[in-house]
Parts: structure tokens; C-alpha cells; sequence
């Protein structure tokens, strides 16, 4: 299968952890890395039909609620092994509320406030989230390679709440 996208190299990295259905894979794409990278079902399932296509899964058998299970195959696998040890390609940062700041002057201050409270509160869930995560895996005992995006979501959410704080009363003063 020529031109691997990171939706594949995904799915097939996750497979590496034993048979899941595309329901599955969804949910533990939703957990694993939800917060930095996005997968829809569509996606999902479109790549699971060509993977499969490609020789790179098999089905093994029909899960609960006549769900296909997946496994990787050899192929799969030496596919992975070859995406993963390509250089990722650059991060490209699309956060909707920056995009709203850049014309911030055009809404009300109280609306402004608005997005700016609920944006903080959803970055101060996921560090939250974060930290009971990176208690769990260290209690666990999941050593640094294990804990690296881990460590990457709470830096990173702390960074965006120290971005916040520093705002002070923006929406007072656009």
C-alpha cells in the first residue's frame, strides 16, 4: 500500500496492541490522541477497508454487535516499522480561538470573556485529565518512552493556561 497517511500509520501502530474492532480503534484513538491529532469514523472505517484491501489487516471474526475485528498482518506490521521511521512532518497549529482573537476587536467584550472562560476551563479539564493519566502510567509502571505525549499534554496545557492568565482583562480592553 504506496503513501501511507497518519490516519494508516495510526490505526496500524494501535494494532500492534492485539485485534480491535474499527468501534475500538476509534475509542482508543480518541483517548491516546484525541487531543492532538483527529480521526473520524468515516476516516476510519474508509482506511480500514483499504488496509484490509492492501493485505496489511485481516479479519479475523465478527465481534459483539456483528463487529469486524481486526489484526495486523506481516505486511502491516513491516508497513508500520516503514511509516513510523519516516521523519514526521511539521506541526501546523490551527486552534479556532486564535483565529477569534485575531478579530477580536469586532466582538463584544462580554462575548469575547465568554470564549476565553470556556476555553480555559476545557485546557484546565484536559491538564487535569493529564495528571491523573500520567499518575495512572507511572503507578503502572510505564517507563519515559511510554509517558512522552503524556508529558508533552501537560507542558503543553500548562503552557496554554499560563497563556491564558497572562491575558489579564483582554475582553475589557480589546
Amino acid at each position: 500500500m504506496a503513501g501511507v497517511n497518519a490516519t494508516v500509520g495510526s490505526l496500524l501502530g494501535f494494532l500492534h496492541e492485539g485485534p480491535q474492532s474499527g468501534w475500538d480503534l476509534m475509542e482508543t484513538a480518541r483517548a491516546r490522541i484525541g487531543d492532538f491529532w483527529s480521526l473520524t469514523r468515516s476516516q476510519v472505517y474508509r482506511e480500514l477497508t483499504g488496509m484490509a484491501e492492501g493485505g496489511l489487516i485481516a479479519t479475523d471474526s465478527t465481534g459483539v454487535r456483528d463487529r469486524r475485528v481486526y489484526r495486523l498482518t506481516d505486511q502491516g506490521r513491516a508497513t508500520f516499522r516503514a511509516w513510523v521511521s519516516q521523519p514526521p512532518g511539521e506541526e501546523n497549529i490551527r486552534y479556532p480561538l486564535l483565529l477569534t482573537l485575531a478579530f477580536a476587536r469586532h466582538l463584544p467584550p462580554d462575548r469575547l470573556a465568554e470564549f476565553l472562560a470556556t476555553h480555559r476551563a476545557v485546557h484546565q479539564g484536559r491538564w487535569e485529565a493529564y495528571r491523573a493519566q500520567d499518575e495512572q502510567a507511572r503507578t503502572a509502571g510505564a517507563g519515559p518512552l511510554d509517558l512522552v505525549t503524556l508529558d508533552f499534554g501537560l507542558r503543553y496545557e500548562r503552557a496554554v493556561l499560563d497563556w491564558f492568565d497572562g491575558l489579564g482583562d483582554l475582553a475589557g480592553n480589546p
